[in-house]
Protein backbone atom coordinates (compact mmCIF):
# COMPACT_ATOMS: atom_id res chain seq x y z
CA UNK A 1 0.00 0.00 0.00
CA UNK A 2 1.26 3.59 -1.06
CA UNK A 3 1.97 6.11 1.84
CA UNK A 4 0.17 9.32 1.50
CA UNK A 5 3.18 11.90 1.99
CA UNK A 6 1.99 15.22 4.09
CA UNK A 7 0.45 15.26 7.68
CA UNK A 8 -3.14 13.26 7.26
CA UNK A 9 -6.30 15.86 7.45
CA UNK A 10 -7.71 16.48 10.89
CA UNK A 11 -10.98 14.25 12.19
CA UNK A 12 -14.31 15.57 9.47
CA UNK A 13 -15.98 16.09 13.29
CA UNK A 14 -12.72 18.84 13.61
CA UNK A 15 -13.26 19.99 10.05
CA UNK A 16 -17.12 20.47 10.50
CA UNK A 17 -16.80 22.19 13.66
CA UNK A 18 -14.54 24.59 12.35
CA UNK A 19 -16.79 25.93 9.47
CA UNK A 20 -19.26 26.04 11.89
CA UNK A 21 -17.28 28.35 14.10
CA UNK A 22 -16.25 30.42 11.50
CA UNK A 23 -20.04 30.63 9.90
CA UNK A 24 -21.05 31.81 13.50
CA UNK A 25 -18.28 34.25 13.71
CA UNK A 26 -17.94 36.13 10.71
CA UNK A 27 -15.23 38.50 12.60
CA UNK A 28 -12.67 35.44 13.29
CA UNK A 29 -9.74 34.41 11.91
CA UNK A 30 -7.74 31.56 12.01
CA UNK A 31 -5.73 32.25 15.26
CA UNK A 32 -8.77 33.43 16.93
CA UNK A 33 -10.65 30.03 15.99
CA UNK A 34 -7.69 27.80 16.77
CA UNK A 35 -6.95 29.67 20.56
CA UNK A 36 -10.67 29.17 21.04
CA UNK A 37 -10.74 25.14 20.17
CA UNK A 38 -7.15 25.36 22.41
CA UNK A 39 -8.42 27.12 25.34
CA UNK A 40 -12.61 26.44 25.34
CA UNK A 41 -12.27 22.79 24.02
CA UNK A 42 -8.77 21.48 24.61
CA UNK A 43 -8.40 20.45 20.92
CA UNK A 44 -4.83 21.76 19.91
CA UNK A 45 -4.28 23.03 16.24
CA UNK A 46 -2.80 25.53 14.58
CA UNK A 47 -3.40 28.23 12.94
CA UNK A 48 -2.33 27.30 9.43
CA UNK A 49 -4.10 24.13 9.79
CA UNK A 50 -7.35 25.89 10.11
CA UNK A 51 -6.90 28.44 7.73
CA UNK A 52 -7.42 25.48 5.53
CA UNK A 53 -10.80 24.75 6.16
CA UNK A 54 -12.40 27.75 6.61
CA UNK A 55 -15.24 28.42 4.05
CA UNK A 56 -14.26 30.46 0.95
CA UNK A 57 -15.65 34.01 1.15
CA UNK A 58 -18.17 35.35 -1.65
CA UNK A 59 -16.67 37.30 -4.19
CA UNK A 60 -16.37 40.75 -3.49
CA UNK A 61 -16.19 40.45 0.05
CA UNK A 62 -13.46 39.99 2.14
CA UNK A 63 -14.27 37.22 5.04
CA UNK A 64 -15.71 39.03 8.34
CA UNK A 65 -17.43 42.06 6.64
CA UNK A 66 -20.38 42.63 8.18
CA UNK A 67 -23.58 41.17 6.16
CA UNK A 68 -26.58 43.69 6.47
CA UNK A 69 -28.37 40.16 7.77
CA UNK A 70 -26.27 40.00 10.78
CA UNK A 71 -26.57 43.65 11.88
CA UNK A 72 -30.68 43.00 11.80
CA UNK A 73 -30.26 39.89 13.65
CA UNK A 74 -27.58 41.85 16.17
CA UNK A 75 -29.56 44.80 16.60
CA UNK A 76 -33.02 43.51 16.62
CA UNK A 77 -34.19 44.16 20.04
CA UNK A 78 -33.63 47.99 19.49
CA UNK A 79 -34.80 47.95 15.41
CA UNK A 80 -38.18 49.38 14.34
CA UNK A 81 -39.48 49.33 10.65
CA UNK A 82 -42.33 50.95 8.71
CA UNK A 83 -43.58 51.10 5.53
CA UNK A 84 -47.11 52.16 3.56
CA UNK A 85 -49.06 50.13 1.24
CA UNK A 86 -52.17 50.80 -1.04
CA UNK A 87 -55.61 49.15 -0.29
CA UNK A 88 -58.26 49.76 -2.53
CA UNK A 89 -62.30 50.33 -1.34
CA UNK A 90 -65.57 48.70 -3.07
CA UNK A 91 -66.09 52.03 -4.84
CA UNK A 92 -62.37 51.91 -5.92
CA UNK A 93 -61.18 54.31 -3.52
CA UNK A 94 -57.22 54.12 -2.81
CA UNK A 95 -56.31 54.56 0.89
CA UNK A 96 -52.78 54.26 2.12
CA UNK A 97 -52.08 52.06 5.51
CA UNK A 98 -48.89 53.08 6.87
CA UNK A 99 -47.42 49.68 9.54
CA UNK A 100 -44.52 50.11 12.03
CA UNK A 101 -43.05 46.76 12.95
CA UNK A 102 -41.03 45.73 15.37
CA UNK A 103 -38.39 43.53 14.53
CA UNK A 104 -36.93 41.30 17.55
CA UNK A 105 -40.69 40.24 18.74
CA UNK A 106 -42.07 41.11 15.07
CA UNK A 107 -44.55 43.22 16.95
CA UNK A 108 -46.90 45.28 15.10
CA UNK A 109 -46.56 48.36 17.10
CA UNK A 110 -48.79 50.59 15.33
CA UNK A 111 -51.31 50.88 11.90
CA UNK A 112 -53.16 53.39 10.55
CA UNK A 113 -54.89 54.24 7.49
CA UNK A 114 -55.44 57.77 5.51
CA UNK A 115 -56.27 58.91 1.81
CA UNK A 116 -53.29 61.57 2.40
CA UNK A 117 -50.16 60.51 3.73
CA UNK A 118 -47.89 63.61 4.53
CA UNK A 119 -44.87 63.88 6.24
CA UNK A 120 -46.17 65.97 9.34
CA UNK A 121 -48.62 63.25 9.79
CA UNK A 122 -46.08 60.20 9.43
CA UNK A 123 -44.17 61.59 11.89
CA UNK A 124 -46.65 62.02 14.50
CA UNK A 125 -47.58 58.43 14.30
CA UNK A 126 -43.59 57.28 14.43
CA UNK A 127 -43.62 59.37 17.44
CA UNK A 128 -46.83 57.85 19.18
CA UNK A 129 -45.30 54.24 17.89
CA UNK A 130 -41.53 54.99 19.27
CA UNK A 131 -42.55 57.09 22.14
CA UNK A 132 -40.12 59.15 24.20
CA UNK A 133 -38.22 56.37 26.15
CA UNK A 134 -34.83 55.02 25.67
CA UNK A 135 -36.14 51.69 23.62
CA UNK A 136 -35.34 51.46 20.07
CA UNK A 137 -32.15 52.84 18.70
CA UNK A 138 -32.91 52.19 14.44
CA UNK A 139 -35.91 52.75 12.65
CA UNK A 140 -35.66 51.36 8.80
CA UNK A 141 -37.81 52.92 6.01
CA UNK A 142 -37.43 53.45 2.41
CA UNK A 143 -36.81 56.68 0.21
CA UNK A 144 -40.49 57.42 -0.61
CA UNK A 145 -40.74 61.14 -0.65
CA UNK A 146 -43.23 60.86 3.04
CA UNK A 147 -40.04 59.92 4.70
CA UNK A 148 -38.82 63.67 4.62
CA UNK A 149 -35.19 64.96 5.80
CA UNK A 150 -37.59 67.36 8.91
CA UNK A 151 -38.90 63.87 9.59
CA UNK A 152 -35.68 62.17 9.48
CA UNK A 153 -34.20 64.94 12.00
CA UNK A 154 -37.30 64.74 14.12
CA UNK A 155 -36.47 61.33 14.53
CA UNK A 156 -32.94 61.40 15.34
CA UNK A 157 -33.81 64.31 17.73
CA UNK A 158 -35.56 61.34 19.57
CA UNK A 159 -32.56 59.08 19.66
CA UNK A 160 -33.22 57.31 16.70
CA UNK A 161 -30.87 56.67 14.00
CA UNK A 162 -32.85 56.40 10.98
CA UNK A 163 -31.37 53.78 8.28
CA UNK A 164 -32.85 54.09 4.98
CA UNK A 165 -32.84 51.16 2.51
CA UNK A 166 -31.16 51.37 -0.60
CA UNK A 167 -33.37 52.44 -3.84
CA UNK A 168 -35.01 49.29 -5.82
CA UNK A 169 -33.90 46.98 -2.84
CA UNK A 170 -36.87 45.95 -0.84
CA UNK A 171 -35.47 43.14 0.92
CA UNK A 172 -33.44 45.28 2.94
CA UNK A 173 -36.72 45.66 4.31
CA UNK A 174 -37.70 42.85 4.10
CA UNK A 175 -39.42 42.19 7.52
CA UNK A 176 -41.46 44.75 6.86
CA UNK A 177 -42.30 43.43 3.11
CA UNK A 178 -42.97 40.64 4.38
CA UNK A 179 -45.64 41.55 7.02
CA UNK A 180 -47.63 43.65 4.08
CA UNK A 181 -47.80 40.83 2.39
CA UNK A 182 -48.76 38.77 5.10
CA UNK A 183 -51.88 41.51 5.31
CA UNK A 184 -52.53 40.75 2.05
CA UNK A 185 -52.95 37.36 2.02
CA UNK A 186 -54.12 36.46 5.25
CA UNK A 187 -57.04 39.38 5.22
CA UNK A 188 -57.45 42.21 2.79
CA UNK A 189 -57.28 39.47 -0.15
CA UNK A 190 -60.50 38.02 1.22
CA UNK A 191 -62.40 40.92 2.46
CA UNK A 192 -63.18 43.73 0.58
CA UNK A 193 -63.32 47.25 2.67
CA UNK A 194 -66.59 49.34 2.25
CA UNK A 195 -64.84 52.76 3.37
CA UNK A 196 -61.72 54.11 4.99
CA UNK A 197 -63.78 53.75 8.51
CA UNK A 198 -64.68 50.04 8.40
CA UNK A 199 -61.05 49.28 6.46
CA UNK A 200 -60.01 50.39 10.20
CA UNK A 201 -62.05 47.63 11.96
CA UNK A 202 -60.45 45.37 9.42
CA UNK A 203 -57.19 45.99 10.43
CA UNK A 204 -58.25 46.70 14.08
CA UNK A 205 -59.16 42.61 14.24
CA UNK A 206 -56.96 41.03 12.09
CA UNK A 207 -54.09 42.94 13.69
CA UNK A 208 -54.94 41.92 17.24
CA UNK A 209 -55.41 38.37 15.90
CA UNK A 210 -51.37 38.42 14.25
CA UNK A 211 -50.22 39.99 17.59
CA UNK A 212 -51.91 37.75 20.21
CA UNK A 213 -52.97 34.66 18.42
CA UNK A 214 -50.83 33.90 15.19
CA UNK A 215 -47.55 31.40 15.37
CA UNK A 216 -44.73 32.78 14.51
CA UNK A 217 -42.02 30.51 12.95
CA UNK A 218 -39.06 32.58 13.59
CA UNK A 219 -40.07 33.21 16.91
CA UNK A 220 -39.72 29.32 17.09
CA UNK A 221 -42.63 29.26 16.93
CA UNK A 222 -43.72 31.83 19.15
CA UNK A 223 -46.61 34.34 19.46
CA UNK A 224 -45.32 38.11 19.50
CA UNK A 225 -47.57 39.09 22.17
CA UNK A 226 -47.67 35.78 24.16
CA UNK A 227 -43.86 34.20 24.02
CA UNK A 228 -44.65 31.59 27.09
CA UNK A 229 -48.51 30.60 26.11
CA UNK A 230 -47.57 27.07 25.97
CA UNK A 231 -46.47 27.57 29.73
CA UNK A 232 -50.35 27.10 30.04
CA UNK A 233 -50.94 24.53 28.40
CA UNK A 234 -51.59 20.70 30.83
CA UNK A 235 -49.63 18.31 30.59
CA UNK A 236 -49.85 15.76 27.82
CA UNK A 237 -50.87 12.30 28.62
CA UNK A 238 -49.17 11.13 24.93
CA UNK A 239 -47.63 13.14 22.17
CA UNK A 240 -51.01 13.02 20.24
CA UNK A 241 -53.54 13.36 23.06
CA UNK A 242 -54.10 15.68 25.31
CA UNK A 243 -56.42 13.70 27.61
CA UNK A 244 -60.54 13.33 27.68
CA UNK A 245 -60.28 16.55 30.31
CA UNK A 246 -60.25 18.77 28.28
CA UNK A 247 -61.96 19.97 24.80
CA UNK A 248 -61.03 22.21 21.79
CA UNK A 249 -62.04 25.47 21.75
CA UNK A 250 -61.91 27.94 17.96
CA UNK A 251 -62.49 31.43 18.72
CA UNK A 252 -63.55 33.07 15.09
CA UNK A 253 -61.74 35.87 13.79
CA UNK A 254 -62.69 38.15 11.13
CA UNK A 255 -65.97 37.30 10.78
CA UNK A 256 -64.76 33.14 10.50
CA UNK A 257 -61.65 34.00 8.00
CA UNK A 258 -59.38 32.52 10.39
CA UNK A 259 -59.65 30.72 13.93
CA UNK A 260 -57.83 30.73 17.11
CA UNK A 261 -57.73 27.17 18.70
CA UNK A 262 -57.39 26.58 22.91
CA UNK A 263 -58.41 24.02 25.40
CA UNK A 264 -60.46 24.13 27.77
CA UNK A 265 -62.36 21.92 29.93
CA UNK A 266 -64.45 19.06 28.60
CA UNK A 267 -67.16 20.35 30.62
CA UNK A 268 -67.38 24.25 29.66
Amino acid sequence: MKSHPGRPPIPRELQVLIRRIANENPSWGEERIANELLLKLGIRVSARTVNKYLPMPPRGRPRGDLRWSNFLRLHAQGIIACDFFVAATAAFRLLYVFVVIEHHSRRLIHVNVTAHPSATRTLQQLRDAAGYQERYKFLLHDRDSVFSSHLDESIRALGITVLKSAPHSPKVNAICERVIGTIRRECLDWLIPLSESHLRSILKSWITHYNDGRPHMSLGPGVPDSPAITRTLPEASSRHRRGELYAVRAASISGGLHHEYSLVPASV
